[in-house]
This record gives structure tokens, C-alpha cells and sequence, in this order.
């Protein structure tokens, strides 16, 4: 999660809100992507989580990155727990455990995000590695308990851990343990945001079987491949899931605010102020009726920041973001980005995705994202197995990144960022079953050996 934003423009009605996301479009010679990962930090020689304090913490992390790339800090409350590059060239923030995130630049190709990563490992390498600091290339913490994970000083996750109890019982668990990979991408206009939503929507859980990198928890296997996903089916329902209503008829900007606006709020930011008004309407404060603040009206920033605390599988904001993959080495960032970019940047190719996945019902596309957690590539829908499914979406995306011609400086096209999942799409087995084979040989029952070998 990003910064939350301050913007006091007054916000009247409904109205502005559907022209604030509209306001998003852009034309297809302007499209980039923007890679998010976040990444659990551990200490090398005890393997154990990284508290905020302290001459080795996650605070002196941040203030030597600070010196390195020369970004500006992000305080809250008078504690750094972020930076942002003011120039346009992306932001580094915490999740709640400590998660260290690096919310990428919008880029024009994947060489660029290969490169913006190669970078910033570099920078946190050169910082981390003197503090005996590590990070881990898993989608969930394997070891520690909830009890053991540190927390970090963001008053907006005071405000989300008080309320997630109430509404799921893995909440918690997402906020404190998980690690995702996220790609960010522009639409051109509603009809256009609409089939790239949906086609998006159908082909999350064939990222989260392809990214599966979770199978631990507590020192122990999980039972999953993804338990990171599983986490989502169990953590608030209300801002979760595969938004089937995005499939209906009238699907466009104003069916998603209406969405957005039944969606409880968690928070109202006034200067350095949170005002915990968790479960409350964003309806009341667009109307000056919020109980908890009453004749407080909202603002562009109150719904940027409401929009950031939604949770779907895709969320649409001033672009989509595509958030079913768990994190991963270098390379399975870069390709996350690759097979999103070649899915839905391409017109034949989002021609064909669609092809793919419109017959599919709400029932099955439902049943898909609940399988998959468990059984990744060897989930099926319309009797198909995914493996199959993943195949043929991988040779869509890459036709489509070959389409788009953007070469590096050997000449080389974006499609070679793919190969790490057409590996894994044609043996059937993920990040996570590799990782299990070697729990059961290799490292003999114990998740240390983690430690050293899934590490940036």
C-alpha cells in the first residue's frame, strides 16, 4: 500500500466520482505498467522478523535507502515508513509485519520494470546486508507466528487490525504475513476498461496457480500452494473477491463506484489525523451524515484512499490492478507484469483472452478461485484442466507481447519474460510444490533452509 493521499478538492456527488476513475483513460500510445512486490525481511544469522526499531531495524533500513537513492522520507506521526521518489519514479513502503514494498514507476515495457528491480535490489542489498537483513523470495512468512511478527507504526493499520476480526478470521493473517507481486495497467476508455476488468477478472486464479509460492506456515506445510490466496477467501467479504457484477450487463464506471461506495470505510484522513470510522458509509460523508465526524464532507482524497483499502482480485481505480500473484524471485516479478501486459496490451490478444473466458459462468469462475489455493495447476474449469487452460493463456500473451515489438538493446522482445511460466505450465508444478519437494528431501522436514536458498 501506498501513501495515502492528501487532496482537500471537495467532492459533491456521485458524479465526481465516476469522472475521477474515468479521468484514468489514456490512449494506447501512453499505456504503461506499473510492478508492485512486497518482500518479508529477516535477520540472517537467528532467521527471525525484523522489528521497526533498533540500530538493525526496518527504521534504519529505510533512512540508509534514504541515502542512497536520495528519495524523500514518508513520515507518519513522525516516523519514516516510506519514501517517494518526487520526480515520478515510484515510492518504497511498509506492510503492516514489515513487509518492505516497492511500488514501481509507470514504465513503457518490461526491460524497464527488470530494470527498476535490478536497481532498487542493488540499492536494498547495499543497506540491508551490513544490518544482517534479508528478504524473502515467498509469498508468505514461513516460520514466525502472528504473535512473533512485528508491527509497524502506520495508524491506519491500528485502525484495520481492531476492525478485521469483526468481519473474517484470516484478516489479520493478509496483513501481518502475506507478500504479493501486483501489476499495474491503463484502459483507453469504459468499453475498454470493462473487457480488460472482466478478462482480468476470469484469469486471476490462472496467475495464482502459475505464482503459487506459499506452502508454509508456522515452520510447517499449510496444506496449500497459495495460502496467501486462501488468506483472501477468509479475510472481509464486503471488499474481497471476483466481482461478478462486473460481468452483468451495464457494467462501466458507475456500477464500480456504486460497488465502492457500499464497501464499509475504514478511515478519514484530516491534516495528520486518522479518524477511525471503521464500518461507516462513504455514502454518509459524501452527504455530511457521518455520524463519526458529523458535517464532515468528503474529499478527493478521502475516496483515493477509500479506493486503496478495497480488495478485490482486480481493482479498477485510475488503472487496474491485477492482484492474485504471489511474490517470487526477480524473475517471476518481471513476469507477472509480462503476462498481464501481453494479455491485455494487445487488441488480438484481448480479443482471444476473452474468447477464452466468456462462456465460463459466476458459478465456475467462482469455484476456479476457490480451488485454487489448494491445487494450482491441477484445479479445472468446464472440465478442462488449468494446466491446459495456463498453456494456451501463456501462448496468448506471448503473441501479444511479440505483437508489440518493443525490443532491448540486443533486440530481444518482451516475450522472453514468460519462459519461467511456460516452465511451470508445462510440467504442472509450481514455485510452491518445488519448495515442498525439498521440505520433504533435501531439508529434511525443517522451512530454515528457506532461509538461505528462497532469498533476493
Amino acid at each position: 500500500m501506498a501513501r495515502d493521499v492528501t487532496d482537500a478538492t471537495p467532492i459533491s456527488g456521485r458524479d465526481e466520482l465516476v469522472a475521477w476513475i474515468a479521468a484514468g483513460e489514456k490512449p494506447a500510445s501512453d499505456w504503461k505498467v506499473g510492478t508492485e512486490h512486497e518482500k518479508v525481511p529477516f535477520y540472517r544469522a537467528a532467521h527471525g522478523p525484523v522489528p521497526y526499531e533498533g540500530e538493525r531495524g526496518i527504521r534504519a533500513v529505510i533512512e540508509g535507502l534514504a541515502g542512497q537513492n536520495g528519495w524523500e522520507p514518508i513520515l507518519d506521526d513522525g516516523n519514516p515508513i516510506g519514501l517517494a521518489d518526487e520526480a515520478g519514479g515510484g515510492a518504497i513502503s511498509l506492510e503492516p509485519g514489515g513487509q518492505f514494498e516497492l511500488s514501481g514507476a509507470p514504465l513503457r515495457d518490461i526491460h524497464g520494470t527488470a530494470q527498476e528491480l535490478a536497481r532498487h535490489l542493488r540499492e536494498l542489498k547495499r543497506v540491508a546486508e551490513p544490518l544482517g537483513i534479508g528478504f524473502l523470495t515467498l509469498g508468505m512468512s514461513p516460520k514466525w507466528t502472528r504473535a512473533e511478527t512485528p508491527i509497524m507504526p502506520k495508524r491506519r493499520y491500528r485502525i484495520m487490525s481492531a476492525y478485521m476480526p469483526k468481519v473474517g478470521r484470516l484478516g489479520l493473517d493478509m496483513m501481518f504475513r502475506t507478500a504479493t507481486v501486483q501489476a499495474n495497467l491503463d484502459f483507453g476508455s469504459e468499453a475498454d476498461m470493462v473487457k480488460k476488468l472482466r478478462v482480468s477478472l476470469a484469469l486471476q486464479p490462472v496467475a495464482t496457480a502459475l505464482f503459487a509460492n506459499s506452502p508454509f506456515t508456522e515452520g510447517r506445510p499449510n496444506g496449500f500452494l497459495s495460502f496467501r490466496s486462501e488468506i483472501w477467501r477468509d479475510t472481509d467479504g464486503d471488499r474481497t473477491g471476483m466481482l461478478p457484477f462486473a460481468f452483468e450487463d451495464g457494467m462501466g464506471y458507475e456500477r464500480y463506484v456504486d460497488y465502492a461506495l457500499d464497501v464499509p470505510m475504514y478511515f478519514v484522513k484530516r491534516g495528520d489525523t486518522y479518524h477511525d470510522v471503521a464500518g461507516a458509509s462513504f455514502r454518509d460523508l459524501l452527504e455530511g451524515r457521518l455520524p463519526q465526524l458529523p458535517g464532515e464532507r468528503a474529499t478527493s482524497s478521502d475516496w483515493a484512499n477509500h479506493l486503496s483499502t478495497i480488495f478485490p482480485e482486480v481493482r479498477l481505480k485510475t488503472f487496474l490492478e491485477m492482484r492474485g500473484a504471489d511474490n517470487g524471485g526477480p524473475e517471476m516479478i518481471a513476469a507477472l507484469s509480462a503476462f498481464w501486459v501481453g494479455l491485455l496490451y494487445d487488441r488480438d490478444s484481448l480479443d482471444a483472452a476473452w474468447d477464452l473466458v466468456r462462456p465460463w459462468s459466476a458459478a465456475e469462475r467462482q469455484k476456479l478461485r476457490d480451488d485454487v489455493p489448494r491445487l494450482a495447476l491441477a484445479s479445472e474449469i468446464g472440465g478442462r484442466p488449468l494446466k491446459d487452460l495456463a498453456a494456451e493463456v501463456l501462448r496468448i500473451a506471448r503473441a501479444g507481447l511479440a505483437r508489440r515489438a518493443m525490443p532491448d538493446d540486443s533486440g530481444r522482445d518482451e516475450s522472453r519474460f514468460l519462459d519461467p511460466l511456460f516452465a511451470i505450465a508445462e510440467t504442472g508444478r509450481t514455485g510452491a510444490d518445488l519448495l515442498l519437494d525439498r521440505y520433504r528431501g533435501a531439508w529434511a522436514g525443517s522451512v530454515e533452509p528457506a532461509f538461505e536458498e528462497c532469498v533476493f
